[in-house]
């Protein structure tokens, strides 16, 4: 009889990174041979991108924990759900799913993620207690890894799914691609600051501005078009908003050049050979930057050399280390794998 995984995650939220890494997720469960059942915001747009699977509404709990009873497994990730800097809510609810999953004695794993940071100390005590009894691990970045080692837990170190992206053979055209997203830290200074920037460095391109979800982002890269507008009549704009994933690889695999907030923009960016610039909103993106040795620029300070470096970029060393990043499931397929 066919196993069954409950996946816990930020999904149906329409938001490219997170729904790139359940694409990964459902493709390797599937050829694992086991029955799927994904909590989303909108279970309504999950099964409908996904054949085969059940899905359960986010906020609705008894049908959660019916779905945990029937399992076998649960998946929790990946992504950086386990951290306060969204909310301590957000956190908490992470972590009672899988505490209701270790409750009822399935076995729990945790995908790909980025932990922390937590800074309120329940938040840090209930993490801590609640994951060190997990049946695997995996994390996709060096501070979580020894965020957890000093708790005494151990987890894989491994590099976030996305990587193993496939990359559709696009040639590169005249565009700039500029992915942006809503947060506390980006005031109108900063976009006015950016667009400045944009029309002075890249007149001569189109400029291709992404919205990855667009019920956060959309109204900025309508600002920041804007802005752009005001600047230069003339430079040529553009929105894209409402892409499947595929039709985003696509898209921004096509660009010269990328200056991108998300995380997993950047990750396609750098898979595309896209040069690619940073905006620091989160520890996250100065992890991946610092790592690639791409340029990043602050939201509160005045940009320096950023653009320069973006422009000289060494592809070559990019591409190098890059095929270094190979996902490995072998952790992952052991737990799957096992009885129960």
């Amino acid at each position: 009889m066919k196993k069954r995984v409950v996946l816990s995650g930020y999904f149906g939220f329409k938001n490219f990174g997170d729904e790139a890494i359940l694409s990964v997720l459902v493709q390797k469960l599937k050829q694992l041979d086991k029955r799927i059942t994904v909590i989303s915001s909108d279970p309504q747009y999950t099964t409908g991108k996904f054949k085969h699977i059940r899905s359960v509404y986010t906020f609705k709990i008894p049908d959660i924990i019916g779905a945990i009873s029937k399992s076998d497994f649960l998946i929790s990730g990946g992504g950086s759900l386990l951290q306060d800097t969204t909310s301590l809510k957000s956190l908490i609810y992470y972590l009672f799913v899988i505490f209701t999953a270790l409750v009822m004695k399935k076995k729990v794993v945790i995908f790909a993620q980025g932990i922390g940071p937590i800074s309120n100390p329940i938040g840090i005590f209930l993490t801590k207690n609640i994951l060190k009894h997990c049946s695997y691990i995996s994390v996709r970045d060096s501070k979580s890894h020894e965020l957890l080692k000093s708790w005494g837990i151990d987890s894989d170190l491994l590099c976030d799914p996305i990587f193993s992206t496939e990359i559709p053979p696009v040639e590169k055209n005249n565009t700039v691609a500029v992915q942006l997203r809503s947060c506390k830290l980006l005031t109108e200074d900063f976009i006015d600051r950016l667009a400045q920037k944009i029309a002075r460095e890249f007149a001569d391109k189109q400029i291709q501005i992404y919205s990855f979800q667009d019920t956060l982002d959309l109204e900025v890269c309508k600002r920041f078009e804007k802005a752009l507008n005001m600047l230069n009549p003339d430079i040529k704009t553009k929105i894209f908003s409402n892409m499947t994933d595929e039709q985003i690889v696509q898209s921004i695999a096509g660009c010269e050049y990328l200056i991108a907030m998300r995380f997993h923009a950047i990750i396609i960016g750098l898979l595309a050979q896209v040069k690619t610039l940073g905006i620091n909103y989160d520890i996250k993106i100065e992890k991946i930057t610092s790592e690639f040795n791409l340029p990043l620029l602050s939201m509160q300070k005045a940009f320096k050399n950023q653009f320069s470096r973006l422009k000289q970029q060494d592809l070559n060393e990019i591409k190098s280390k890059i095929e270094l990043k190979t996902f490995d499931w072998s952790g992952f397929e052991k737990v799957l794998n096992s009885d129960v």
